[in-house]
């Protein structure tokens, strides 16, 4: 049997996060003004820059390794089947490492299912609650 790859290069980064127009969004972090500029003209409402409620979509962005506490606190705020994407450094001797966000995001009680590019020096990583604790958290 064949296996059939899957072509993404049509899909613009927006798509990839999962944006859509109707997502509640935060942002906490120096993300990159063209980022955030083209994000909320995808957006309804534009994102928020602080947690206030429960989002969608939260972008954190750790540059440093004591970011990383960025991630619990904005796991606290993440809709039950919402997703929160970090991103950080890539390459070899970034820092923190993947491992050290993979840490940071399993110890807030998230589990990572998805990496994608976001620019030429920074990864995505998206983190997501995980299905069986979702229900918990929705009654």
């Amino acid at each position: 049997m064949t296996k059939i790859e899957r072509d993404y290069s049509h899909r613009t980064l927006f798509d990839k996060l999962g944006v859509s127009s109707e997502s509640r969004v935060a942002i906490l972090g120096s993300h990159d003004e063209p980022f955030v500029n083209a994000l909320n003209a995808c957006l309804a409402k534009a994102a928020a820059r602080s947690l206030r409620t429960r989002y969608d979509l939260i972008f954190v962005r750790v540059d440093l390794r004591r970011d990383l506490t960025r991630i619990a606190r904005a796991a606290q705020c993440l809709q039950p089947n919402g997703a929160l994407w970090v991103f950080h450094p890539k390459g070899r001797g970034a820092s923190p490492t993947d491992s050290d966000v993979r840490a940071a995001g399993l110890a807030a009680g998230l589990v990572d299912n998805k990496i994608s590019a976001y620019t030429d020096s920074h990864t995505a990583t998206r983190f997501v609650i995980p299905i069986a604790r979702r229900s918990l958290l929705s009654s």
